[in-house]
């Protein structure tokens, strides 16, 4: 099994839409899995710059996956230990949640492994 890494990350800024309206944060937050391969998640880290609670939702094909609260101020690390695959061609992306009218900015750093 050969696998190699890859990863979601950036510095987004966002306006919060709500706590139950998504804010997409573009391509830079988004990950297509190859064709002839499988990808497995490793971690997400992820830091929220704002005074509030934000949290981000991982979709797959546009479906929830995994939340991600996300403390006023705080950072949060989260070790996946590799709990499950996801599919050829799947796309994965993430989206923010944040109280209307929140403006701020999250640091995101999510990794994964291409699996042969």
């Amino acid at each position: 099994m050969h696998a190699t890494p890859r990863f979601i990350q950036g510095v987004f800024k966002f306006e919060g839409n709500g706590l139950q309206a998504p804010v997409r944060l573009g391509p830079g937050a988004q990950y297509k899995v190859p064709s002839d391969k499988r990808a497995q998640i490793v971690y997400a880290r992820i830091g929220n710059s704002t005074d509030e609670l934000i949290y981000l939702t991982l979709l797959r094909d546009d479906q929830p996956m995994r939340h991600f609260p996300v403390g006023a101020k705080q950072g949060l690390h989260v070790p996946l230990a590799v709990t499950e695959d996801v599919f050829p061609e799947s796309r994965l992306e993430l989206t923010l949640f944040a109280p209307k009218g929140i403006a701020g900015v999250v640091v995101i750093d999510l990794g994964l492994l291409e699996v042969d």
